[in-house]
């Protein structure tokens, strides 16, 4: 199921076919599928907790677990994070959650809608990882267990403590895109990682390009920003949504292969700076 509908979404994406309606739809079919139907497990999430805590509390490697983390991982390499994007579970539902709160051309919030820094949120997903680390390995504890947000597919086994950890998540989401993703998830963290490298992604098309930054403002996140700009050593979580190739009114932007490059040096300054700086 995972490989059709990735499948699916990576012919529509290579073909600048996902409006906002496609968009949501196919949400709502992967939250569906992956997570009513299909259930809370397996999940990208799961793989690396999973892999931390048996091997801290008991000294397991479970290699099916291992295996299915090679496997998300390589979906990352191949396509900038389509795992994460298109195929979990609780991504797929906080990202249809954040996209009821937008304008119908999905390039701004019906209510406000912020993007945290990443220095901010990154910091707090390591810090998360470094404790559930060392919690799994000093005493054996599961952090995320009473919190597990995928549990919401399995209410039978859910506290009241994750219930309301849950509710104030998906609340959340209204107003900031995917905050599981950007401050908690350890998948999303290696996620990052490697698609640094990943063969398709998003990419911007200088020569077309007005320097409108449009993309940048309807983008869900800062990562727009930084890939259009390219001021950045470190470029944040790209979710493959293709919200910037939707609105680019010159299409410029798309999803293929191949390193990114860089604008050139004035693309973006202000006219006027630009002006006197060829003077």
């Amino acid at each position: 199921a995972w490989i059709i509908f990735l499948a699916l979404v990576f012919r529509l994406m290579r073909r600048e076919k996902i409006t906002p309606k496609t968009r949501q739809a196919l949400y709502l079919t992967a939250s569906f599928i992956f997570g009513v139907v299909l259930g809370a497990d397996p999940s990208s999430m799961g793989t690396v907790k999973d892999a931390i805590v048996l091997y801290g509390a008991k000294g397991v490697i479970f290699p099916p677990r291992l295996i299915a983390l090679t496997v998300f991982l390589i979906m990352v390499f191949l396509a900038n994070k389509f795992i994460c994007a298109w195929g979990c579970q609780v991504g797929t539902l906080q990202d249809l959650i954040f996209r009821l709160n937008r304008r119908p051309k999905d390039n701004k919030g019906i209510w406000p809608q912020y993007k945290p820094p990443f220095a901010l949120t990154n910091t707090v997903r390591v810090v998360f990882f470094v404790t559930l680390t060392a919690l799994a390995f000093t005493w054996a504890f599961d952090m995320i267990d009473p919190i597990d947000p995928f549990k919401i597919y399995k209410p039978a086994v859910l506290g009241l403590g994750g219930a309301v950890f849950i509710g104030a998540l998906l609340v959340l989401s209204l107003f900031i895109y995917r905050p599981w993703c950007h401050l908690f998830c350890p998948f999303g963290l290696l996620g990052w990682l490697v698609e640094k490298i990943s063969l398709f992604k998003i990419q911007v098309d200088y020569q077309t390009c007005i320097a409108c930054e449009t993309c940048a403002r309807a983008c869900p996140s800062t990562v727009m920003n930084a890939i259009l700009k390219r001021e950045r050593l470190v470029i944040p979580d790209c979710f493959s949504c293709a919200t910037c190739i939707d609105v680019c009114p010159t299409d410029s932007i798309h999803f293929r292969s191949g390193k990114r490059t860089k604008p050139p040096a004035d693309k973006f300054k202000p006219k006027a700076q630009a002006a006197s700086g060829n003077e």
